[in-house]
C-alpha cells in the first residue's frame, strides 16, 4: 500500500530537525584565569577600585560571537556564544586584570569602601572580531581618584588596541577569544599605570 506523500516526507524532515537540534554549542569567557593577584604585595600599596557597568556597542551585544566579514557585513555564530552577557564578560575580565596590575581589590557595591576608592568607568566604542586576523577595541575610559582635600583628580582618555590572532589549533574560536583577552589585559595595564601616577601626584597623562 502506498503511503500518502506527506507521511513519506515526514521521515527526512524529522531527521533534519534532529540534526539541527543536536549541533553542539561552544561557550567562551573573557576571563583567562591565569593572572592571580600577587599575594606578597604590601597592603599599603594596594589600591581599591570601583568599576562601574561597562558599555559595549549594541551591534556586538549579543549572546553569540559576532564576526566582522567586511565593512558592511557581520556574522552571528549560533554555535559559539559568550557564557554571560558581553558587557558582564568585559567587566569581569577588566576587574581581574586591574586587581593584578594596580594591584588592588574591586570594592564595587561596598559602600564603606567606595568613597575612598579609585573610580573606573569604561565605555567600549568598538569590539571587533576578525577570525584569523585580529581582535580590535576602541575604549573611552575615565579614572577618578579621591583626594585628601575632598577634591578628586580626574583623567579621561581613549585607547585603541589591535591584537593579532594566533594560528588556530582546533575547532572553534579559542584563538580569537584569547586575542580579546590580551587586548583587555593591555588596556588594564595602561589604565593601571595612569591610576598609579594619578595616586602619586594627582596628575597623569593619557597613555
Amino acid at each position: 500500500m502506498m503511503l500518502p506523500r506527506f507521511f513519506v516526507l515526514l521521515g527526512p524532515l524529522a531527521l533534519s530537525l534532529a540534526a539541527c537540534s543536536s549541533a553542539p554549542i561552544r561557550y567562551y569567557t573573557l576571563l583567562d584565569g591565569t593572572a592571580p593577584v600577587p599575594a606578597d604585595v604590601d597592603p599599603a600599596r594596594r589600591m581599591p577600585f570601583v568599576l562601574t557597568r561597562v558599555g559595549v556597542p549594541v551591534q556586538v551585544d549579543q549572546p553569540q560571537l559576532v564576526l566582522r566579514e567586511g565593512p558592511q557585513r557581520i556574522d552571528l555564530l549560533e554555535g559559539d556564544r559568550w557564557i554571560a552577557p558581553l558587557g558582564d564578560e568585559v567587566r569581569a575580565a577588566l576587574s581581574a586584570d586591574l586587581a593584578r596590575d594596580l594591584p588592588g581589590r574591586d570594592v564595587t557595591g561596598l559602600a564603606e569602601a567606595s568613597g575612598t576608592a579609585l573610580g573606573v568607568k569604561l565605555d567600549l566604542r568598538q569590539f571587533d572580531s576578525v577570525a584569523g586576523v585580529q581582535a580590535a577595541l576602541e575604549a573611552a575610559w575615565t579614572l577618578r581618584f579621591p583626594g585628601a582635600d575632598g577634591k578628586a583628580a580626574v583623567l579621561s582618555c581613549s585607547t585603541e588596541i589591535r591584537e593579532p590572532v594566533a594560528a588556530a589549533t582546533g575547532p572553534g574560536y579559542d584563538a580569537l577569544v584569547q586575542a580579546h583577552q590580551r587586548a583587555l589585559a593591555r588596556l588594564a595595564a595602561a589604565m593601571a599605570g595612569a591610576a598609579q601616577a594619578l595616586a602619586r601626584s594627582g596628575q597623569a597623562i593619557c597613555p
